[in-house]
Parts: C-alpha cells; sequence; structure tokens
C-alpha cells in the first residue's frame, strides 16, 4: 500500500499540529499556576484521581496530558474512520 505525498504531508501537518497545540497548552498550565493570586486555588487532578502538585509543572503536566488525550482520541477515532471509508462509493 503506497501512499501519496501529498497525503504523507497533510498527516505530518496534522500531527505538527497537534504537537503545538499540546505544547501550548502545557505553556499555558505553567503560566496559569506562575501568576495564581495564592496558594490553595489551584488543584489539578488528572482524568479527576491523580493529584499533581499546584505548581508550574504540575499545571503544565495536567495542561498537556489532558489535551493529548482528549485530541488523540478523537485523531485515532478520525483516521479509524477514514481507514475504513470507501473512497469508490462516492460516485455511485
Amino acid at each position: 500500500m503506497s501512499t501519496s505525498p501529498r497525503q504523507l504531508r497533510g498527516r505530518w501537518f496534522v500531527l505538527t499540529l497537534y504537537v503545538v497545540v499540546v505544547a501550548i497548552a502545557g505553556l499555558m498550565g505553567a503560566l496559569i499556576a506562575s501568576f495564581r493570586q495564592g496558594p490553595g486555588q489551584l488543584d489539578p487532578e488528572l482524568f479527576g484521581f491523580i493529584q499533581l502538585p499546584p505548581t508550574a509543572l504540575g499545571m503544565a503536566l495536567y495542561g498537556s496530558v489532558t489535551l493529548a488525550v482528549l485530541f488523540g482520541v478523537l485523531l485515532a477515532a478520525i483516521v479509524f474512520v477514514a481507514n475504513r471509508y470507501d473512497d469508490d462509493a462516492v460516485g455511485r
């Protein structure tokens, strides 16, 4: 099974965009933690049960992992459906 160069570039674009968005979420989490107004205002829990420290690193981890999992599941669902879509059925 060969893929066209155009299709390959599209996948690399989506993967690069995914990595950039996850990195921005981590940066935003770190910035939120560094500019908070006092202790006890942040209580990040990853997936509702993994307690993270209310530090810049904990918030960056919370933001990036949460978004990575959410977008990862959505992208996996899109790839799953796209691989099973019959291109020949469109013209019928």
